[in-house]
């Protein structure tokens, strides 16, 4: 009796083939799961993977965009930070110059005032001058604007900057008061600086 082979044997020809099948359809199921994509490559499905790509390309560029507008809206934080800081010192100002103007104090009390009052107006120096995030500031006055990507096309949003310096308030590194009329004035400076410093830290939210 003559033996059977795989190529005479239709039984074998069947398992072979499915076996081939199985082999085939395991290397896909393999590549999808070694690379997270169901079109791996043009010849899986020509239309889907230029599509894919397309697709892809927008959300490499849409991330880039969001990258920037975060980095945006970070500088804007820090310097509506130090606004709030700023307009805190200003009220604090304000504070010690009423009581300055008060005629009946003693000189040792009014001296106390004034290294009140000049202490609180260099800490408004060094909270602007710190209001950087990424070496970037729009509160010091080093800047006039800054521009961030709004769209994967390359339009830019532009944020104009707000001084909230000293000088960008009205005020000067030297800004005191010698004696009780002179703090009664500066009450009326600060009071406008402090006005400044809102209207500018609103727009700058806004």
């Amino acid at each position: 009796m003559p033996l059977n082979s795989v190529n005479t044997n239709s039984g074998a020809m069947i398992a072979l083939q499915n076996l081939n099948t199985t082999n085939s359809e395991l290397q896909v199921t393999q590549q999808r799961i070694n690379t997270g994509k169901k079109i791996g490559n043009a010849k899986d499905n020509g239309a889907i993977w230029a599509m894919s790509k397309v697709q892809s390309s927008t959300a490499g560029s849409l991330n880039a965009v969001k990258d920037s507008l975060q980095r945006g809206q970070s500088t804007i934080d820090v310097a509506l930070a130090a606004g709030d800081t700023v307009t805190d010192l200003l009220g604090k100002m304000k504070e010690k110059a009423l009581a300055a103007s008060d005629t009946s104090l003693n000189t040792a009390s009014f001296n106390a005032l004034v290294s009140d009052f000049t202490s609180l107006r260099d800490q408004i120096t060094k909270a602007v001058t710190n209001a950087k995030f990424n070496g970037v500031s729009i509160a010091d006055g080093s800047t006039t604007k800054l521009a961030f990507l709004a769209n994967s096309d390359g339009t830019q949003f532009t944020v104009s900057a707000k001084t909230i310096s000293l000088v960008g308030l009205g005020l000067t590194a030297t800004s005191t008061f010698a004696n009780a009329a002179a703090a009664k004035t500066m009450i009326t400076t600060i009071s406008n600086a402090l006005g400044t410093a809102t209207n500018k830290l609103a727009s700058l939210g806004t």
